[in-house]
């Protein structure tokens, strides 16, 4: 009877994590802010190329060939990644959803190409808690790895 009670809690708190997070809706400081990406807020959870706190700081992706030759090898290097989803773009920017399998908590990526200094800004934060336990910038760095393995 415990075991059928602890089970039951389980599946009502996961189910509960997963519809509440399916729910949420992207935060409003997404996009591009006089040419940069948003910065970090306090919390552990995010990562920024172009936010210059200890905690937070990432070094941008670095390119050779032509920006939109970049942006279509970041976009094959995403495609890789389940759970992630282009939610929109245009020639120097990509925002991305990174949805986890199983309880479904959403990350939203960001990217935008810097063609004058050959590089990508990232930005990756959770949505939702406090800490992602070095989910994002394992996820950065990652990306970084097969996006360096198909340059020319």
């Amino acid at each position: 009877m415990i075991l059928f009670w602890c089970v039951s809690f389980f599946i009502a708190v996961w189910l509960g994590i997963v519809g509440v997070n399916s729910l949420t809706s992207p935060p409003d400081n997404l996009g591009v802010y006089d040419g940069k990406l948003s910065p970090c807020p306090e919390s552990p959870n995010c990562v920024c190329s172009c936010d210059s706190s200890k905690l937070h700081e990432i070094a941008p992706l670095e390119f050779t060939d032509s920006p939109a030759q970049a942006r279509e090898r970041l976009l094959s290097v995403l495609a890789e990644f389940p759970g992630c989803q282009i939610v929109t773009g245009d020639e120097n920017y990509l925002r991305t959803e990174f949805r986890t399998r199983w309880l479904r908590f959403v990350d939203d990526v960001e990217f935008l190409i810097e063609p004058g200094q050959n590089v990508i800004q990232v930005r990756s934060a959770s949505r939702l808690g406090y800490s992602d336990l070095g989910t994002n910038r394992e996820r950065i760095e990652t990306i970084r790895q097969k996006f360096a393995a198909t340059a020319p």
